[in-house]
């Protein structure tokens, strides 16, 4: 049995692989979910992200939980900053608009 990524000729990025994989398995959203979770600490940084949690992302919306009222209020001032970043870090335009709970 031989796979498209395993061919020595041809190295790939692990991540390709993983994306390719989970669309093989039908869990592209799955995966998503994963990566935009994983980068909410580097795109909106450590005192942000200690204060609020990504909960899901459906259709295009980052939904996030956010602990601290005054700081849900500064984060919908900062939502197109990090929109941007965002989908400048997963190389699509994947999130539309951000709703902070």
């Amino acid at each position: 049995m031989t796979f498209g990524f395993m061919t020595a000729k041809n190295p790939r990025k692990l991540d390709d692989i993983v994306r390719e994989m989970c669309g093989v398995l039908g869990i592209d959203d799955a995966y998503e979910q994963h990566r935009i979770t994983g980068l909410w600490p580097q795109i909106v940084g450590e005192t942000i992200a200690r204060i609020s949690r990504v909960r899901h992302c459906k259709d295009g919306v980052l939904y996030v939980r956010v602990f601290d009222a005054s700081w849900r209020q500064e984060l919908r001032f900062r939502k197109s900053g990090i929109i941007r970043r965002m989908n400048q870090a997963l190389e699509q335009q994947v999130i539309r608009d951000i709703v902070f709970q």
